[in-house]
């Protein structure tokens, strides 16, 4: 089904007020766009609930099924085929991008959160592993200064000198240019 394409990245769907206007807001077009956004979401998000009670519905009139229950049959799939429908349209104006992966694990019948889960305990591991490269390299560099400092102490003292001035000199460059020291640029906040 395509629709099941439109759930939310966690697996949990958190169903927002669905009647939050964008006319309303005074924001720069962005946050337009992104109020859009999010009311088409809720509306999809309220479509799959609407679908899910049709299925419970369904699921009651099915297993207690007698003639004099056909005709509300009908009306509970013929109810179904319209949502479905509506939800396919309202599903066409959000763009949500979902992982194969998440998916595929949806369809084992297991957790998505599995997936951040998994997600997360790499990005953690690849950062120790990074961590420790970082903590590797700074201290051959500290035993290199030394090393150098007791072979060649004028021009050690002579480095560290220049080091200084042009970590000053790229400070102020940086505030400057409105810069962070680590390179990124200050970004005002959205009203």
């Amino acid at each position: 089904m395509e629709s099941s394409q439109n759930t939310g990245g966690n697996g949990n769907l958190n169903p927002q007020n669905s009647d939050a206007s964008p006319a309303g807001s005074t924001g720069t077009s962005t946050t337009s766009s992104s109020d859009d956004s999010k009311q088409n979401l809720n509306q999809v998000i309220n479509s799959i609930q609407k679908t899910l009670g049709t299925i419970h519905q369904l699921y009651l009139t099915v297993s207690s099924f007698n003639v004099s229950s056909q005709l509300p049959l009908l009306q509970r799939l013929n109810a179904l085929v319209m949502e479905m429908d509506n939800m396919a349209k309202l599903s066409e104006k959000c763009n949500i991008q979902i992982p194969m992966e998440v998916l595929n694990l949806i369809d084992d019948g297991k957790n998505p959160d599995e997936f951040t889960r998994d997600v997360l305990n790499s990005c953690i591991a690849k950062n120790q592993i990074t961590k420790g490269k970082t903590d590797a390299f700074k201290a051959l560099r500290r035993h290199l200064l030394e090393e150098l400092e007791q072979a060649f102490p004028d021009e050690v003292e002579d480095y560290r000198e220049i080091r200084a001035a042009s970590a000053a000199e790229s400070m102020r460059l940086a505030q400057a240019q409105n810069m962070l020291p680590n390179g990124d640029v200050k970004v005002k906040p959205e009203m």
